[in-house]
């Protein structure tokens, strides 16, 4: 087994056993060290988790994988949907504290995916019929005339108003979560979903530019270059076309440039991986020149970040971040799964076996 396959399988066995997921099937958004306690259970991150579990199913046969991901799965179309509001709430019900009952755009668009996944992994019509249930509220709920609407407050589906942070605001971010649209049209047929997911390729190429740096403080910069690279990964359905590869190939170099300045203030290991996975997948589909020694850099900057510990709620997952080289106490699903799929589509490359398909991008 070779040393990065190692890294892989520890990342494998923290999502089995570290108790991230709930006997509900749901996962929790991370585990925090210093406390020694889960954060809530978070609809988007079981969507995460779920795309995750199928990716190591489909590497390594084990059926482990594929039982986790299909009871999160479950949980998503049988305790998360809300088939009275059509929609999925931002957190589930039953770990409500009084706060403001959310739908985030994002996350649906990640869960739709997730559960397409799931679908074509397992056959199961339930799946299917949840991510078109999904996909639909998406295009009912949160599409305005000139943007996506972030936010939603439940139950009446109410906008929120927009906020400086790049979450709370549309953006082209929210391309990676126009992916569940173009991949309801692959199963479906119904162009509705494909000139949704163009509509929002052609306002996202629009804005871009103007998304970086778009703040002056070092860390919320790093934090828009991790909103950024879901730009990138949302064009990758379209990277025949020229503008998109152009846009994809200066959106690399732009990345790469405030990660390198910023890195030793601060550095999220999910954008080392986000950035590996999309130079991959810009070597693959458009010819764009990889600069190896950047991805090999990257690659060991996000494996630096797996936990080493006796502890199983720690071992084998990966932190959150780093600031002045010190770790952030939050092992994170989201950080785990984009470093894990990362480190294995670099070995992949590097033994020449590299296939950048689109649908499994986590």
């Amino acid at each position: 087994m070779s040393h990065t396959e190692t890294f892989i399988q520890a990342a494998g066995a923290w999502f089995l056993h570290s108790g991230i997921q709930a006997d509900s099937g749901g996962v929790a958004r991370y585990y925090r060290s210093d406390a020694g306690k889960y954060a809530k259970v978070s609809t988007e991150i079981t969507g995460y988790t779920v795309s995750t579990l199928l990716f190591l199913y489909e590497r390594t046969s084990e059926t482990a994988y594929l039982e986790a991901a299909l009871r999160a799965a479950r949980f998503l179309t049988r305790s998360a949907w809300d088939s009275r509001l059509g929609t999925f709430p931002f957190e589930h019900a039953s770990n409500g504290d009084g706060g403001s009952a959310l739908a985030y755009f994002f996350d649906c668009g990640i869960i739709v995916r997730a559960l397409l996944s799931a679908w074509r992994i397992s056959n199961e019509p339930e799946f299917r019929d949840a991510g078109i249930a999904g996909g639909r509220s998406m295009l009912s709920d949160f599409r305005a005339r000139d943007a996506i609407h972030p936010i939603l407050a439940l139950p009446e589906k109410r906008p929120l108003p927009y906020e400086p942070r790049w979450s709370a605001s549309p953006g082209c971010y929210q391309l990676k979560s126009a992916l569940a649209w173009r991949e309801l049209f692959e199963a479906t047929g119904d162009t509705t979903f494909l000139r949704a997911y163009e509509s929002v390729v052609e306002r996202a190429l629009e804005t871009e530019e103007k998304f970086l740096p778009g703040e002056t403080n070092p860390e919320k910069i790093m934090d828009r270059l991790h909103a950024y690279t879901y730009f990138l990964e949302g064009l990758t359905p379209l990277l025949a076309r020229s503008d998109c590869a152009d846009a994809f190939q200066k959106g690399l170099d732009r990345v790469s440039k405030y990660l390198t300045q910023i890195a030793p203030l601060f550095v999220r290991s999910d954008v080392c991986a986000q950035l590996l996975r999309a130079r991959l997948y810009g070597e693959s589909i458009a010819g764009i020149p990889l600069d190896v020694c950047a991805a090999e850099r990257e690659a060991s900057q996000a494996s630096s970040f797996q936990a080493a510990s006796d502890d199983p709620r720690l071992a084998g997952g990966f932190w959150f971040g780093r600031r002045a080289n010190r770790p952030l106490p939050f092992v994170n699903p989201v950080s785990t799964a984009f470093c894990l799929q990362a480190l294995a589509l670099w070995e992949d490359r590097r033994n020449s076996s590299f296939e950048a398909r689109r649908q499994p991008l986590i």
